[in-house]
């Protein structure tokens, strides 16, 4: 043997095998995955663009063969992915998803939406509407003091609980911002959301029934009370078909009342820089819920055919969902893990508020 070949020999021995760069990659996988990967534009948005858009099938899929709801799977299936945002190439398209996505899917929600639908449920019954929400929005405010939890935890909750469920909870969470309110608590907030309206769509119709509501009554409870927009029309229809033209009007009107609570929110929050006070900052609206006013103030002024309707409903369903799917695969679960049952708190005194107020002004208004 050579003095060379000792050396090689020598240097083999001692060499640890994990440190060698592909020690265990007999057909060069790992090597070709990681030349692969290197050769993606730094900043590039597809790697995360295409993990999410990967979710949100897999999400949609599920759904449409066992009947879930679709926002809860894209949490779920998002939360079990979570390991792909620690690839730092993934961050900036997961970012654009739940950013980007999330507006103009708020932004296409308007077209579901008339000022004349608002103006035929009558000036009574709006004002039990906005009671509902008021009472709704303080009852997740209390919860969130009960559980030890933030102001902003409860505002998210008892926001999305009073208006349209997860799309106005990504509206909300777009104003208040991650720096006053984790991504975990975000995420836990969703899914609480997501799983007490598909409870209610199943329940409410038959407590409705049980405590011998009219149609109109039960349209009332029903659609001021059930969180998501799609699960209070089929709550309403459930019951009957004059409960769900009716519940449809009272969902939608809360949908109308998503701009106005959202500029009441970005007023009442404190700046985050210390230096910005000037009230007139406070009180701009964000771009998308202004575009969200100018597509409702468009689709009142104009006849919107509706298959242009249903095809901006189901973009508008996608686009959250793609959303969700993003901030959950960006979500720590361990922080998520670490927050524990009392974290559902405040959605649950919300989702209880909700009902019971609805309940008894459906009583009242006859």
């Amino acid at each position: 043997m050579t003095a060379l070949d000792r050396n090689a020999e020598t240097s083999m021995r001692h060499a640890h095998w994990n440190n060698l760069p592909s020690g265990g990659d007999l057909f060069g996988e790992l090597h070709l995955a990681q030349v692969k990967a290197g050769a993606a534009p730094k900043g590039s948005l597809f790697p995360g663009l295409a993990a999410c858009a990967a979710g949100s099938a897999a999400a949609a899929w599920l759904s449409d063969h066992y009947g879930f709801p679709i926002i809860l799977l894209g949490l779920l299936v998002g939360l079990s992915l979570n390991f792909i945002s620690t690839n730092e190439a993934t961050h900036r398209g997961l970012d654009f998803a739940s950013r980007t996505f999330l507006r103009i899917g708020i932004v296409v929600l308007g077209l579901q939406v008339t000022f004349a639908q608002i103006a035929v449920l009558g000036p009574v019954p709006f004002g039990a509407l906005l009671v509902v929400m008021a009472l709704t929005m303080g009852a997740g405010l209390l919860g969130a003091r009960i559980a030890g939890q933030s102001s902003y935890a409860g505002l998210l909750a008892g926001g999305a609980t009073a208006i349209c469920g997860a799309s106005a909870a990504l509206a909300l969470y777009g104003v208040i911002g991650k720096q006053r309110l984790s991504q975990a608590q975000f995420a836990l907030t969703l899914v609480g959301i997501s799983l007490a309206s598909a409870l209610a769509m199943t329940i409410y119709p038959l407590l409705a029934g049980q405590f011998g509501l009219s149609d109109k009554q039960a349209g009332f409870l029903i659609g001021a009370s059930i969180h998501d927009v799609a699960q209070a029309i089929g709550g309403g229809y459930a019951f009957s078909d004059a409960a769900g033209a009716s519940a449809t009007i009272v969902k939608l009107a809360r949908v109308a009342l998503l701009a106005p609570v959202v500029a009441l929110v970005s007023l009442l929050l404190k700046p985050e820089r210390s230096g910005d006070t000037h009230f007139w900052r406070r009180l701009a609206l964000p771009w998308f819920i202004l575009a969200f006013l100018a597509v409702v103030t468009l689709n009142s002024v104009i006849s919107v055919p509706d298959t242009a309707r249903d095809w901006a409903l189901t973009g508008s369903k996608a686009l959250l969902l793609l959303a969700v799917t993003a901030t959950a695969m960006r979500t720590r679960l361990d922080l998520l893990l670490e927050m524990g049952w009392r974290a559902a708190i405040p959605v649950a005194l919300a989702t209880l508020t909700s009902f019971g107020v609805a309940l008894f002004f459906a009583f009242t208004l006859g």
